[in-house]
């Protein structure tokens, strides 16, 4: 840890120069792109899906072993079921969704110009259980989670593609999720960007940092640390955790503007959710 912090201290301004405050959108995808593509400049393009396994062998060799056999199969058939069962109505999940739900998880999250605001996959799944006279479903973990990476299952291989439409809420959406990825907090004083952008490839105690770029196209992933499968504002809430701040509760705004930012830095990279991590 203290070879990490030092590590911040040293470069923590990268993120700002990488990612200039008043950049829009597209530049700062393809600054984004470009720090990544020099700084792993022996991992082809589109395998930073695969996260840290994307640029450390040793790693990698593991993670392939267990994905021969993943623990979120059993995850994914109960999304299945439960992705299909009808609710009391008589109506499915499919009802709520463009093509039925299937192979439209790489649209997410999008920006809802008629409600003014950033809608997730797992925020459409629980307005789709109101919507129907359903309970809504806790937004870290079990029977939402599992639906959820069905329906990124149905996606595997379609390319990430955001949009920040031509709507000044939507701008003000994304440069929130972008101040939120740059800001320091907790006691520990870091930020996304200090462990993700210039700590990326380092190691924190016996673990390896992921790069930033792709880190949203797995989840709902299965992480050993918890012993089940989570949704990404599940891990959202765990790295505040981690830096010892007060996590915002899933599925805040806050957390939903910063998902809108994270994605849409991976436009391109495959769906490949759910998959397995430490």
């Amino acid at each position: 840890m203290k070879r990490l912090l030092t590590a911040t201290l040293a470069i923590g301004l990268l993120g700002a120069s990488t990612l200039p405050v008043h950049a829009g959108p597209e530049q700062d995808l393809e600054q984004f792109r470009s720090y990544f593509y020099k700084r792993f400049p022996n991992t082809p393009k589109d395998d930073f899906i695969n996260g840290v396994y994307a640029i450390d062998p040793a790693s990698r060799e593991q993670w392939e072993a267990i994905e021969e056999f993943p623990p979120y199969e059993l995850n994914l058939e109960k999304g299945k079921e439960l992705f299909n069962t009808p609710f009391k109505n008589g109506k499915t999940y499919a009802s709520c969704f463009e093509n039925g739900g299937i192979g439209i998880a790489n649209r997410y999250p999008f920006f809802d110009t008629k409600s003014g605001r950033v809608i997730t996959l797992e925020l459409a799944i629980n307005e789709c259980r109101k919507a129907n006279g359903e309970a809504p479903l806790n937004y870290e973990k079990g029977p939402l989670a599992d639906i959820s990476a069905y329906m990124h299952y149905t996606a595997r291989g379609k390319r990430i593609n955001i949009v920040v439409p031509d709507d000044p809420r939507a701008l003000a959406a994304y440069e929130r999720g972008k101040a939120s990825f740059f800001a320091k907090r907790g006691q520990l004083n870091m930020s996304c960007a200090d462990c993700h952008i210039a700590n990326a490839g380092n190691k924190i105690r016996a673990d390896i940092l992921s790069p930033a770029l792709g880190q949203t196209t797995h989840f709902p992933a299965y992480r050993s640390t918890w012993g089940d499968l989570g949704t990404l504002h599940r891990r959202y809430v765990g790295c505040n955790e981690q830096v010892r701040a007060k996590p915002y509760e899933a599925q805040s705004e806050e957390y939903r503007d910063l998902e809108y930012f994270h994605t849409y830095i991976s436009n391109g990279l495959q769906i490949n959710g759910p998959s397995t991590r430490k």
